[in-house]
């Protein structure tokens, strides 16, 4: 029994790291055809149909670039940054349920690799350590741009998560339960039962820190190229410039997913649509949110973000829980 559980875990993991990767690789073609639409401009257009073979291009390139490492960087740090910031995407993965149950040839699969009654606490923290990856970046590069670029990820993702956290309070105190199914089978009664109905504040707050914590547009303070050419990610090229942004795109899917998980019924039936196609196509309307969105709005400077989180957001997010508080006392 624990042998099959065993291989049915490591198999969860490749079946992870294979979609995703690959996802985060579609992604940025889907991008790149979104922002040529909506600014009316070309896209990806030469290399195969609807340049469709854009993606194995770009994947060549990476894998083929020259990887160099700068004379005075901390080369151990340097080569480590990129990888803390792709493994503790996919690590936070682990405690989120894609689909609901499912059965295939007689086995009966529950797509998560762990459930544990802790999720949602266990997916922010392990995604909070990705911040470590820019930080180190910058640090390590002997570069006065890449630095500027890693201080700005300590103010920026520090600063969001205490709003991210803060805004989830809510939901999770009308739960009573850190669990991911737990949250999702709380809202099984319908699309009235979604908790973004009772929580449209801490929605709206969670879905601005997560444009923070992904390091998107108006939220790109990191390696904003019309202030610090590429930002922590300077010295990088080939495939470690890659593993950043694969773990960029891992974590805007795992923002989806939990979006779609707290506040919009997760994965349970919605109308005449199965559980399983309505995740997807909510996780798939909030990844075009996050493409519409950087291409209609402008670049944020630092304080005005500064001032965002700290007077605006975290205020806010306080009373959501005071009054939520308040109302379930009586």
């Amino acid at each position: 029994m624990e042998t099959s559980i065993i291989i049915e875990t490591i198999v969860k993991v490749v079946i992870v790291l294979a979609v995703f990767s690959a996802l985060a690789g579609f992604t940025t073609y889907i991008e790149r055809k979104v922002l040529a639409f909506m600014q009316r401009r070309l896209g990806p257009t030469n290399v195969g149909p609807y340049g469709l073979l854009q993606i194995a291009a770009d994947g060549i390139k990476l894998f083929t670039k020259e990887d160099f490492i700068p004379a005075n960087a901390n080369k151990p740090i340097f080569m480590i940054a990129p990888i803390i910031t792709a493994a503790t995407a996919f690590i936070s993965m682990s405690a989120i349920p894609f689909l609901p149950e499912f059965e295939m040839f007689g086995y009966v699969i529950r797509p998560i690799i762990s459930d544990i009654n802790v999720g949602v606490l266990f997916v922010l923290s392990v995604g909070g350590v990705g911040l470590y990856g820019p930080l180190l970046a910058g640090m390590a590069s002997a570069n006065k741009w890449a630095l500027l670029g890693g201080a700005r990820t300590a103010i920026q993702l520090l600063s969001y998560e205490v709003v991210s956290g803060l805004s989830l309070l809510a939901p999770l105190m009308m739960v009573g339960s850190l669990s991911l199914i737990d949250i999702n089978n709380y809202q099984s009664g319908g699309v009235s039962d979604w908790i973004v109905w009772y929580q449209p504040l801490a929605f709206i707050l969670f879905v601005i820190a997560g444009f923070a914590e992904t390091n998107r547009t108006p939220f790109d303070l990191l390696e904003h190229e019309a202030e610090l050419v590429a930002g922590y990610a300077t010295e990088y090229s080939g495939m470690r410039w890659g593993m950043f942004f694969i773990g960029e795109y891992a974590a805007l899917f795992t923002i989806a997913f939990l979006t779609a998980l707290i506040f919009l019924g997760g994965f349970n039936d919605m109308w005449f649509i199965p559980g399983g196609l309505a995740i997807i196509l909510k996780v798939m309307a909030l990844i075009f949110f996050f493409l519409w969105t950087r291409a209609a709005w402008p670049h944020v400077r630092p304080d005005q973000l500064m001032w965002l989180c700290w007077k605006i957001l975290m205020p806010l997010a306080v009373l959501n829980i005071l009054v939520t508080g308040f109302v379930m006392m009586f």
